[in-house]
């Protein structure tokens, strides 16, 4: 057992502690409003959290303050341009929840930010004690010559028309002939906003932080991305395509509803260790290369590959896309061959071995003989290598791209985005970034929080009814829903999903309709419409990679699901509530084979149900509860149904229906639906 000695009190000790007032001065400068719990924000606004322009930005935050006076609180955004605009909030839940909410709508893009503003409301409180003490039969005499003394400081301070309006309530107040009368002035509404107006502030609290936003144009959150590699657009496997080629397909691609072309580099390919068909290490003479392997004497990141065609002839296919409604996207990979001039230009931003050669690219057990990356912080590389890339994307971006899909980003150095995208954006707001980063969670929301406005995902591998739940429930909750917006791209000239190996056509259909209404932007490699799916036995890769080889195809054979993805991008456009990955909620339904979910618009003007099969062999059926509750309906009610694959119409009567989807018919069923009125 330990002891303590107890310090003995002398006589005539000091009882108090010594007369200070800085501590106690500072303390009761502090505010006494707390403002906690802001959102949307990012690690406390140290990273901008992500909004749409022309849409809505919901901020909330918990605040609260001692006693029981009654707070008020307004949201301060101000734009790129520096303009200020104030919106109030509003406690939504009361009993001890303290949560405040407000709405305001960015109107264009740009870097955009907001701090919370509260204080206590002496007329509301004011207003509220008067208010119980009339109902309850208590004398206010002494409170209406308060309210009378509250109004007239008011109007002191005020001008104009505000003063006109207070002088009026004092005005109507005196001439009042009843005590009632005068509690009727001053409950009255016209006087609680006009005080409002002239509200002092007192005791005034700002949130600690100013809340960045990165508000983006709408193809950040709603978008159908195609990707095809140009030098295929061909009918002749010995007849490298051109951009003038491409031409052709623009209406086929217009019209299954796509709004993104994205090319795989178009830059001059190495000839130093090309790959062969299939990714050999030896290539013929006539094989074309990985377009991932960018450099050649022909020039490297900011030039083209000659067989492609001339810069002129990119600039005619940027217009020509454009006139069809769609935005070429660019593919942005840091790598290099072997040829690329930056290696004789500047060796000092690559890795040497001890023997003089060079490190060439490595994903063990997986070689890149043909590609070196550079080495960003390289003596020679800081800051020339970073500005030289910046101006890389800068050259593409006078070209009038303003789309780039970024390689592997999560093998480049964090600060280097944060940096190049800042610089980017705040000349070209306009400019979006894909990430293309299948990597660890950490890393990927990181990514969006440092500037990126979409990226790749685990969509691929999550093909069960439990896996896509948990899946698009987290990228709907903090702090996904802020920082990253998932792009569902269903294949990959890199990735042939083990699922659509072996699932034929309902397999296709099954995974188009899962990422296009699932995702507000979603994307898909060409092949993908005819269901291709030969793969490289036991891996995910396909058969005759079109990364190593000129692949024609005919895109009009027997089995193609080009008028369905035309169809579920049409539908994706005349239905909001499915232009985005957010506000999608699961119902019951009575079958793990079949998901169930709705999404719908705030006003409940569009709400679409979406069922789909996840079993491409077998026909599923099910029981399932229509969202009655969503309409504030009981079980009994009925709603009008609109199936918007086929057109049909009826009316459902009663919470409980069934559903059956034969995957050799059509695997899903999108039904748009309200209430009986």
């Amino acid at each position: 057992m330990t002891t303590r000695s107890i310090p003995q009190r002398t006589a005539g000790a000091a009882t108090t502690p010594p007369q200070r007032d800085d501590g106690a001065l500072a303390a009761a400068q502090a505010p006494r409003i707390a403002i906690e719990s802001v959102a949307p924000s990012l690690e406390l606004g140290r990273f901008a959290a992500k909004a749409i322009a022309g849409e809505p930005v919901d901020v909330s935050a918990v605040i609260f303050a001692d006693g029981h006076d009654v707070l008020a609180a307004a949201v301060v955004w101000c734009d790129d341009q520096g303009q200020c605009r104030r919106e109030p909030m509003h406690l939504v839940r009361p009993l001890g929840k303290d949560i405040w909410q407000a709405r305001f709508t960015p109107p264009r893009v740009g870097r955009h930010s907001f701090v919370i503003e509260a204080w206590w409301d002496v007329f509301a409180t004011y207003r509220d004690e008067l208010f119980k003490k009339h109902q309850a039969g208590v004398p206010v005499a002494l409170e209406l010559e308060e309210g009378r003394r509250l109004v007239a400081a008011a109007a002191e301070r005020s001008q104009g028309a505000l003063r006109e309006a207070l002088d009026g309530v004092l005005e109507r107040f005196q001439a009042c002939g009843s005590e009632g009368e005068r509690v009727g002035v001053m409950l009255d509404t016209r006087t609680a906003q006009s005080m409002h107006a002239a509200d002092a502030r007192p005791h005034l609290a700002r949130s600690e932080a100013s809340y960045p936003l990165e508000v983006e144009r709408r193809a950040a959150q709603f978008a159908s991305w195609y990707e095809l590699f140009p030098r295929s657009e061909t009918d002749d496997p010995n007849r490298h395509g051109t951009f003038d080629d491409v031409h052709r397909r623009l209406p086929m691609i217009r019209d299954m509803g796509f709004d993104v072309l994205y090319f795989p580099p178009i830059h001059p390919i190495g000839r130093a260790h090309r790959k062969g068909r299939n990714n050999t290490l030896q290539a013929g003479p006539d094989d074309p290369g990985s377009p991932y392997a960018i450099g050649s004497p022909e020039g490297g990141h900011e030039a083209i590959h000659p067989p492609l065609g001339s810069r002129e002839d990119f600039r005619h296919l940027v217009k020509a896309a454009a006139e069809h409604g769609l935005e070429i996207a660019l593919d942005f990979a840091i790598q290099c061959s072997q040829d690329h001039p930056w290696l004789e230009q500047h060796p000092g931003w690559f890795s040497w071995r001890p023997d003089g050669s060079i490190r060439y690219a490595e994903n063990p057990p997986k070689k890149y003989q043909d590609i070196v990356n550079v080495d960003f912080y390289a003596e020679d590389a800081v800051p020339a290598l970073w500005l030289k890339l910046r101006d890389v994307v800068q050259g593409w971006v006078n070209e009038d791209v303003k789309i780039f899909r970024v390689d592997n980003p999560h093998t480049k150095p964090l600060p280097f985005w944060e940096w190049l995208i800042a610089d980017i954006r705040g000349r070209h707001p306009d400019v979006l970034f894909l990430a293309e980063a299948f990597t660890r969670p950490a890393m990927m929301k990181r990514l969006g929080k440092i500037g990126f406005n979409m990226s790749y995902t685990y969509f691929t591998w999550r093909h069960t009814k439990a896996e896509l739940t948990d899946y698009l429930t987290e990228l709907n909750e903090s702090p996904m829903r802020e920082c990253y917006r998932p792009n569902f791209f269903v294949n990959t000239p890199d990735i042939n999903p083990y699922f659509l190996q072996s699932s034929g056509r309902p397999g296709f259909l099954i995974r188009a309709a899962l990422a296009t209404l699932g995702s507000g932007l979603w994307g898909m490699y060409s092949g993908f419409e005819l269901c291709e799916g030969e793969p490289v036995p036991g891996k995910e890769e396909y058969l005759d990679s079109e990364k190593y080889q000129i692949k024609p195809r005919d895109y009009t054979a027997p089995g193609n699901i080009v008028y369905e993805i035309a169809q579920l991008n049409r539908i994706r456009r005349e239905n909001p509530a499915l232009q985005t990955h957010l506000g999608i909620a699961f119902y019951p339904v009575h079958n793990e084979r079949l998901l169930f979910f709705g999404k719908r618009t705030d006003d409940l003007g569009n709400f679409v149900l979406v069922a789909i099969n996840l079993d491409p062999f077998e026909a599923q059926e099910g029981a399932f509860e229509l969202p009655l509750w969503e309409f504030e309906l009981p079980d009994e009610a009925a709603l009008h149904v609109e199936d918007l694959m086929s057109g049909h119409r009826w009316t459902w009567h009663g919470k409980w229906q069934s559903m059956r989807l034969e995957p050799w018919n059509l695997p899903f069923a999108i039904w748009r639906i309200h209430p009986v009125r």
